[in-house]
């Protein structure tokens, strides 16, 4: 069972991966504004989510509808994590090596963006500026330090969505119980 769980959710992970990937590159072909759009980063964090349970989906029907809560959240993190390293290989390579000037306009894209944001929400002047103030010290979101721990941060929130999805989806065998 480990080999089939590690092999479909290896390919899940790459299938996630390049979904990822594409979204990156069309979203940078066509228009960085969508970088700032709530429904976008909405429907990637969907879209992972999706991925990991198609994952363990198809690990449980390759062992007779059966699979215990180790090995639930194993297919769903394996399929995270090979997506989500994809996703950030590509996009290191995309503000670092192709276009390092997108990263910057894109970080003021974003900036504005979360002023806009924070206006709406009549957040105090001050608050405003401490903001703007956090997001212009990061300095460059893409670089490789950035994107290692956003990529922590991410995996720590998905693995939360997963421990969910394996409580949930987990099924013992009647002779284990």
């Amino acid at each position: 069972m480990e080999k089939s769980l590690k092999s479909i959710a290896t390919n899940y992970g790459l299938y996630l991966g390049v979904l990822l990937a594409l979204i990156t590159v069309l979203a940078y072909a066509i228009n960085l504004d969508l970088y700032t759009q709530v429904w976008f980063g909405l429907t990637i964090i969907a879209i992972i989510i999706i991925f990991g349970i198609l994952s363990v989906i198809a690990v449980k029907k390759t062992n007779e509808g059966f699979l215990s809560f180790k090995h639930t959240f194993s297919a769903y993190f394996i399929t995270i994590l090979i997506g989500l390293l994809i996703s950030a290989f590509v996009s290191v390579l995309i503000f670092n090596v192709v276009d390092t000037e997108a990263s910057n306009i894109l970080q003021e894209k974003i900036i504005n963006a979360q002023v806009e944001r924070l206006q709406n929400f009549n957040v105090p002047a001050e608050v405003v500026a401490e903001t703007v103030e956090k997001m212009e010290a990061q300095g460059n979101m893409y670089s490789l330090g950035n994107v290692l721990q956003s990529l922590v941060w991410q995996l720590v929130g998905f693995s939360v969505v997963g421990l969910i999805v394996a409580a949930a989806m987990k099924k013992k065998k009647p002779d284990t119980e």
